[in-house]
């Protein structure tokens, strides 16, 4: 089966938008029943199905737009993750919280997502005691990776400005 690549870009401002305003961003937040093979792979069958049944909301506006639009269609989300599980075979539900949560420092092709607080979307399968996944719905950059965590397919992302900011900070670090 060919896996294909989510990429939903944003321009740089936005992106700079992102690690000073941890307001304006929106996550999701996927939890694995457990660490076991088959959970794993039921966790990234409802990434999908979930980025799948959204596709159209990459639209909105703002994160408060977001939120709004899930908590709309809260009944459709669910039954597009019940039947990714249903799919995988798995005898667990999934539970929905909004909320905001903890997230750690990510880098996706160079840019660093730094640690903090955001709102999210939370799915828990099951008993909710497996690795994890998240990405960012607003500003959309959801980023889909494979099951060992490299980025599916060709990506590369760069920009003068981002270039000139690494470099500034690695001659910073230098004595």
């Amino acid at each position: 089966m060919k896996r294909f690549m989510y990429i939903y870009s944003v321009c740089l401002c936005c992106l700079l938008c992102m690690a000073m305003f941890r307001p304006g961003i929106f996550r999701l937040h996927v939890i694995a029943n457990s660490d076991s093979v088959e959970d794993q792979a039921a966790k990234l069958a409802v990434r999908d199905a979930i980025l799948g049944y959204e596709r159209d909301m990459w639209d909105v506006s703002s994160a408060r737009e977001t939120k709004a639009r899930l908590m709309e269609d809260g009944a459709g989300l669910c039954a597009a993750i019940d039947t990714a599980l249903a799919q995988y075979g798995m005898d667990y539900g999934a539970e929905l919280h909004m909320g905001r949560y903890d997230f750690p420092d990510k880098e996706y092709a160079g840019v660093v997502y730094p640690a903090g607080e955001y709102e999210a979307l939370r799915v828990i399968l099951g008993e909710g005691k497996g690795k994890n996944w998240w990405c960012v719905m607003f500003p959309p950059l959801c980023i889909v990776e494979a099951p060992d965590g490299e980025i599916e397919g060709e990506a590369k992302f760069d920009s003068l400005i981002l270039k000139l900011i690494r470099e500034a900070r690695s001659s910073e670090k230098q004595p």
